[in-house]
């Protein structure tokens, strides 16, 4: 439900700004939302990570390396108590920034993290659907 939670709120941002949101059906790969601005002129696949207990990063897929396009973008968000913090981050930033933590003995995955530092300049960047 935090997954869900956390698309709607970005929805509703995106709405607040002009701009049309629409969820997709749960198993749509990589689009978590279609926002487009009101002239349909400009169209973007969002994928949506949501945090409720640890804020310092995301768990990413491993696809998320991989798959670059300026028309994806990664609105990372953390629902916190005082209200939800956003950072609307360029798939291509994405792909660079990805840390990979290998399985191990205490983690039988292996970790795919995008870590807060290193998106901060990113924070409410609600601009990037205006380019």
């Amino acid at each position: 439900l935090t997954g869900m939670a956390g698309v709607y709120f970005v929805a509703a941002q995106a709405s607040l700004r002009g701009l049309i949101a629409s969820p997709t059906s749960r198993s749509a790969m990589a689009a978590d939302l279609l926002i487009t601005d009101g002239e349909c002129k400009r169209a973007y696949s969002v994928q949506v990570k949501t945090n409720k207990v640890t804020f310092g990063f995301w768990l990413m897929g491993k696809r998320c390396r991989e798959m670059v396009s300026p028309a994806l973008v990664y609105v990372l968000v953390n629902l916190k108590r005082e209200g939800p913090e956003y950072f609307v981050v360029p798939s291509k930033v994405v792909a660079g920034k990805i840390k990979v933590s290998e399985a191990s003995k205490t983690r039988k995955q292996t970790w795919f993290s995008l870590y807060r530092k290193e998106i901060e300049q990113y924070r409410d960047a609600w601009g990037i659907f205006e380019k």
